[in-house]
């Protein structure tokens, strides 16, 4: 599991755009990595929109934004052509991210107890190493709290 302040061991795994995506790939840049429960759904369709209409104030802090759920890519294709997101999604079917992450979790979903994904986020630096994360996140003013973390390491 991932630990603040230490190295994120290197991850592969399939994104959007037929692409294979490693932590490797953003060294010398500062990574965003988005966790979120489910293509299509309000709260993530939110949390998406928010981070792509924020993109071009990422990349001038030298930072790659990449969401992450447990849906299919032609799910996440959808979704991305659907909301015109300007970067990529990484599908954990196999839940290995959301496990090195330790995002998953016990969920009440109309009065059930079910397994799913906890809205989180970690902001990774030009070196690799955890500097920041941000779990139970609230959708609204989520992006900006984001941003400003960057500016800041």
């Amino acid at each position: 599991m991932v630990t603040l302040g230490k190295k994120v061991k290197n991850f592969k795994a399939a994104a959007t755009g037929d692409k294979t995506i490693s932590l490797n790939d953003y060294k010398g840049k500062k990574l965003v990595l988005y966790f979120y429960p489910k293509d299509s759904t309000s709260g993530c369709t939110t949390e998406g929109q928010n981070f792509r209409d924020a993109k071009a104030r990422f990349t001038k802090q030298n930072t790659v934004i990449i969401g992450v759920s447990r849906d299919s890519l032609k799910s996440h294709e959808n979704f991305c052509e659907k909301q015109k997101f300007n970067f990529d999604l990484l599908s954990d079917s196999d839940e290995a991210l959301c496990t090195q992450f330790d995002v998953i979790k016990m969920k009440n979903m109309y009065g059930k107890k079910v397994l799913g994904v906890e809205r989180s986020t970690f902001l990774i630096d030009e070196k690799g190493v955890l500097r920041q994360e941000w779990r139970k996140v609230k959708v609204e003013g989520h992006v900006e709290e984001v941003l400003a973390a960057t500016k800041s390491i």
